[in-house]
């Protein structure tokens, strides 16, 4: 591989698995960029569900990744949505810090008789309602938001949240596919991969200055944010809202395009300050204590009709990983 090539390479992988903070001070609008690789790769890898249905979960942990990842506390970010549509239950969740973690449950007699269409995220989705959750811990009060699924995308939705519950101007762009990424053996075909990438961007006038170390969430209140009272109707904003329209689903999965380029590219005229990024990593809270300890609570009779060739297994839906324990060593 030619230096280039391997120098190009480099800088990509550095730039993904990360969310990038962006602030647009002359357009008021801060926002986040993010390109997920190897960690949207994996998750969407072990569970091997259709090409549409991966591509809707990558977006989903995208959008999960951008706001959970804004978070000033430790906790959880929860995104989750219920439906009557091919895929009827979808969740995703970032804990800090750097977290991720996501699942869906799709109905495949569905899903073949719309093989032949365009399978939009809002089709796939269908009627129901997105549910964003911010968990703070036991002895705090948690934070739930619900809006209906309205809309042919993720992002349309998360956009209607942000303008009916929380009056925030707010663009998002979502995009997620298997891309073709070069090998880096000499005469080793470019391998198919998933990659993921989104940017979201608001419209906060009233807020104070962003300094290099300072953090910020999207999610929470209007105490947190100064709500635009409505800026939506601003040339800076309009503006800003313009730039972000113009982004293609290739800017965000190229992987030859750093999100700081991306940046550069949509907000070089009036002047983007970047600031620190936030590793993203695959994460499942699951393990084989916490397994045993719910099959504790189960009576000798309930845990004999959960047994199978004389062993219990037990498999997470987030990681796909099954546990196996002896019924009489639960105790």
């Amino acid at each position: 591989m030619a230096q280039a090539d391997r120098a190009a390479r480099f800088e990509a992988e550095i730039s993904e698995d990360a969310v990038l903070p962006f602030s647009v001070p002359a357009l008021h609008v801060r926002g986040r960029v993010i390109r997920l690789g190897t960690v949207v790769d994996e998750i969407l890898r072990r569970h091997e569900f259709p090409v549409p249905v991966s591509r809707l979960l990558g977006e989903a942990l995208v959008l999960t990744a951008l706001l959970g990842s804004s978070l000033k506390f430790t906790g959880r970010f929860v995104l989750q949505t219920r439906s009557d549509g091919i895929v009827d239950f979808l969740v995703s969740d970032y804990e800090v810090p750097g977290k991720l973690r996501g699942y869906c449950r799709y109905d495949a007699e569905k899903l073949a008789g719309h093989m032949d269409e365009d399978l939009s995220p809002g089709l796939l989705m269908g009627e129901g309602h997105l549910a964003f959750t911010v968990d703070q811990g036991s002895d705090m009060q948690q934070y739930q938001g619900i809006v209906p699924l309205e809309g042919e995308s993720l992002a349309e939705v998360a956009q209607n949240y942000f303008r009916q519950s929380e009056q925030i101007p707010t663009r998002i762009r979502l995009a997620a596919s298997e891309i073709y990424m070069p090998s880096p053996l000499a005469g080793t075909p470019a391998e198919k991969v998933w990659r993921a990438g989104g940017i979201v961007a608001q419209y906060l006038p009233k807020s104070g200055g962003l300094g290099e170390t300072e953090t910020y969430g999207f999610v929470g209140g209007q105490d947190d944010y100064h709500a635009a009272d409505g800026g939506a109707n601003t040339d800076s904003w309009t503006e800003a809202a313009s730039f972000i329209d113009t982004v293609e689903d290739h800017e965000l999965l190229d992987p030859m395009v750093p999100p700081e380029r991306l940046l550069y590219r949509l907000f070089h005229e009036r002047g983007v300050r970047v600031f620190d990024k936030a590793a993203i990593g695959v994460h499942c809270r699951c393990s084989r204590e916490r397994i045993g300890g719910i099959l504790k609570q189960f009576d000798d009779r309930e845990r004999d009709d959960m047994t199978e060739d004389g062993v219990i297994r037990v498999k997470c839906e987030f990681c796909a990983r099954t546990y196996e324990f002896d019924p009489s060593n639960i105790i």
